[in-house]
């Protein structure tokens, strides 16, 4: 069964995955932690989604995300995705080949599976584990993880009212 047949059944219900990576993970948990506050939030200020259930999964890093993501969004459980990581310049170019392959992969698996994935995958221009920069990451990632929140949520429903209309009109896809 398509996991987004049940909000275009008029359902109110959800099930999302939360795909994490570790490294940095103080960091990279901020998101997690504002993501799930603002979904509570949402669910309980009027939105048309009054259940979502969230499955959350680790990663050792980003590179791991898009395998694990295509994976789960097979499975048919998931109305969306949520993929949240830090890539980091460790003084080698590779942070952003490791970025541009994290993003292109997870475009793919969305496309591929039409589960749709919200990137919360960072690569910062530049990043030192010092005090200043730990802080104002950690206060971006809080910040993060509401927009992917309500971006999760505002995907579903706009994918379940696509499909909808389609069916109404003839055009199902």
């Amino acid at each position: 069964m398509d996991p987004l047949d049940i909000l275009t059944a008029g359902s109110s219900h959800a099930r999302i995955a939360f795909i994490q990576a570790c490294w940095h993970k103080d960091i990279v948990d901020q998101c997690r932690s504002a993501f799930i506050a603002e979904i509570k939030r949402l669910v309980g200020s009027g939105s048309p989604m009054t259940d979502i259930a969230t499955d959350f999964f680790e990663v050792p890093g980003s590179f791991e995300i898009p395998l694990l993501a295509k994976l789960l969004a097979r499975t048919n459980k998931y109305a969306a995705i949520v993929a949240a990581g830090f890539v980091v310049d460790g003084g080698i170019y590779r942070h952003e080949f490791v970025a541009d392959v994290v993003i292109s992969a997870l475009m793919q698996v969305q496309l591929e599976t039409e589960v749709p994935v919200i990137s919360a995958v960072l690569t910062p221009q530049r990043f030192h584990e010092h005090r200043e920069h730990a802080e104002f990451f950690h206060k971006h990632f809080l910040i993060k993880g509401e927009e992917a929140a309500r971006a999760c949520i505002r995907t579903i429903e706009n994918i379940a009212l696509a499909r909808a209309r389609s069916v109404h009109y003839g055009a199902a896809f």
